[in-house]
């Protein structure tokens, strides 16, 4: 099953491979850890804000 992944994702892990999690942050830098935590920034929206919010809304009616 192929999954598409951009081609800055192909590359970091290129370099992943390569020389590990040192030479990625040595070689990229603030582009990694500003990727990580925007993703879990989203993530985390997303679970703990966005779905019980709806489900709150949804259910209120209800009690």
């Amino acid at each position: 099953m192929s999954i598409y992944r951009p081609k800055f994702l192909l590359e970091w892990l290129d370099i992943k491979r390569e020389g590990g999690y040192k030479l990625l942050f040595k070689k990229k830098g603030w582009q990694v850890f500003a990727a990580f935590i925007l993703y879990y920034l989203i993530r985390d929206s997303i679970l703990y804000i966005l779905i019980p919010y709806l489900g709150y809304t949804t259910f209120k009616g209800c009690f």
